[in-house]
């Protein structure tokens, strides 16, 4: 997990997103186990940020003015688009080693202006195996760029239809059902640790972008509390072993309500979202519920 969140880091940076960053910062200095020298190296990240950018100045995708929207467009599009910064955004996006640098290729191609664009990524998307997350960033970008319709992809062993003027450009673009499973989860870890909810919210749109579309996303999306408390459970049981190491199972499914009648899909759902994260780091397999 420290890879993954390091990358976070990386990209909350990259993005401007400081106030984003310095939560994640108090996130990993509250984690065990770690060499001294990571910890050092978050605390001096964190003074900086904390000198550079105060608390509340610091996030450019927390509300966007027309300026710095602006700003952001020009880091993204360097203006002069010749065929070779165009064939190289695509080369970028269907042949890096580094999912990180994919996918900053897309939000690139968001902007490419030249014919013939939307059809490369469509065929790139639909005709290989590509990362989930890939995958649902490359939806992104064809909803961005205005294209709509029907695409039929291969989601994690499932062969599923989507629309693709319906993919969330953001985690509040999600239905219902999900949103209250991280609602779920932020109103009992805030109790414990202000930064969790935070990391709550990191995971689990990662979840999302990994599941969309298939039979699990489908499972999900049941509007019965006890879908909810079951992913909710599962959620937080996955953050706690992330952050510190251990959970309390026991407890947890205490919190919320996990009878003895629930406890088969509680595991199910405790499945689901430990194979995500062993996919985002290479590991993954199929997970159906």
């Amino acid at each position: 997990m420290l890879d993954h969140y390091q990358i976070q880091l990386t990209r909350m940076l990259e993005a401007e997103q400081y106030d984003d960053a310095r939560e994640l910062l108090q996130f990993l200095l509250h984690c065990q186990g770690e060499d001294e020298r990571h910890y050092e190296e978050w605390r001096n990240l964190l003074n900086w940020l904390d000198m550079a950018f105060p608390q509340g100045q610091g996030n450019a995708d927390a509300g966007l003015g027309d300026d710095e929207e602006s700003i952001r467009r020009q880091v993204l599009d360097p203006g002069e688009q010749d065929e070779a910064y165009v064939q190289q955004v695509l080369y970028i996006m269907k042949h890096h080693p580094m999912i990180e640098q994919q996918m900053l290729a897309l939000e690139r191609a968001v902007l490419l202006r030249h014919p013939g664009v939307d059809e490369e990524i469509l065929d790139w998307l639909t005709g290989n195996e590509l990362h989930p997350v890939v995958q649902f960033k490359a939806l992104q970008c064809l909803r961005k760029r205005g294209l709509s319709g029907q695409i039929h992809l291969n989601r994690l062993g499932e062969q599923v239809e989507l629309e693709i003027e319906m993919t969330p450009l953001t985690l509040e673009d999600f239905p219902g059902p999900v949103i209250r499973i991280l609602e779920r989860v932020e109103q009992v870890t805030e109790v414990f640790d202000p930064t969790l909810p935070h990391f709550a919210r990191e995971m689990w749109k990662e979840c999302l972008q990994f599941l969309y579309g298939t039979s699990t996303y489908a499972w999900m999306l049941r509007e019965d509390d006890d879908t909810v408390d079951c992913f909710a459970a599962s959620l937080h049981l996955t953050l706690l072993l992330a952050a510190y190491g251990s959970a309390n199972d026991d407890e947890i499914r205490e919190t919320y309500g996990i009878t003895d009648a629930l406890r088969f899909r509680y595991e199910q759902a405790c499945r689901v979202i430990r194979q995500v994260g062993e996919a985002s780091r290479g590991q993954g397999d199929d997970s159906e519920p």
